[in-house]
């Protein structure tokens, strides 16, 4: 991978193009034209969407402005990696083939510069994660895709909007969080224990960063609230955030 390296998770495109979805997009593409004019490689970590669904010769229309940045970083030599989230996991071809150099259906590693990384989107990690694990091998099964591929595409771009307003409760209290990171170490512990050096997730909406016996866990925050973001210049990682627009 061309340094430096970008790390970016749940942005959450919606599928209702309000004022204030637009003043959001256009906050991710000044940085995405950052990125450009720096160089080096994008990775997005998951829930890029708030909801996708790919139909075989239909794409939802309303992300049309970030296909565009996502080609135009491209076309300035810009790798971009995606690592499917829990909201955007139903792609075809035009994902994977079309828009992103690389496309990753679960957990991924990367050797960047005599560093190893260990991605994941974190969903499902959690002790207590007992039914939604179930409730994602089912949504993820072959089973489920065909059946929902044979609704019309406005009854199904209608039925992920109704879920994807039904499901905006990315705030939680001190304690919660701090529970989810305490669990979320042990798991990154482990993996330093094999060798790793970074243990990267998305999915909390969480920004923080802790060191971990000379490794580190990220965690990459959102960009509803937070504009968060990593970067690994060669030699650290470091979470950032983008100008002045964190929200409490």
């Amino acid at each position: 991978m061309e340094l430096p390296v970008y790390f970016i998770s749940d942005i959450h495109l919606m599928l209702e193009r309000t004022e204030s979805e637009v003043k959001r997009q256009d906050i991710l593409f000044e940085f995405f034209h950052h990125v450009k004019k720096s160089g080096g490689t994008l990775v997005i970590n998951g829930d890029l969407f708030d909801f996708y669904f790919e139909y075989k010769d239909v794409i939802p229309k309303v992300f049309f402005p970030f296909y565009y940045e996502i080609i135009k970083l491209r076309e300035a030599g810009i790798k971009v990696h995606f690592i499917l989230g829990n909201h955007d996991y139903w792609v075809r071809d035009f994902i994977t083939e079309t828009l992103f150099d690389h496309t990753y259906f679960s957990d991924t590693t990367f050797d960047v510069n005599g560093k190893k990384f260990y991605m994941t989107h974190g969903d499902g990690y959690l002790s207590w994660d007992k039914g939604y694990r179930l409730l994602k091998r089912l949504l993820h099964s072959r089973l489920f895709i065909w059946t929902y591929r044979l609704l019309h595409p406005r009854l199904g771009y209608r039925i992920g909007e109704w879920v994807s307003k039904k499901g905006k409760h990315y705030h939680h209290s001190k304690e919660y969080n701090k529970k989810i990171s305490d669990e979320m170490s042990i798991h990154a512990q482990k993996r330093l224990e094999e060798g790793y050096d970074y243990f990267i997730t998305g999915h909390y909406h969480q920004a923080k960063e802790l060191t971990l016996n000379g490794g580190k866990l990220l965690i990459l925050g959102d960009w509803l609230s937070f504009f968060s973001y990593a970067i690994f210049d060669g030699h650290d990682l470091k979470l950032k955030f983008w100008g002045n627009h964190e929200t409490p």
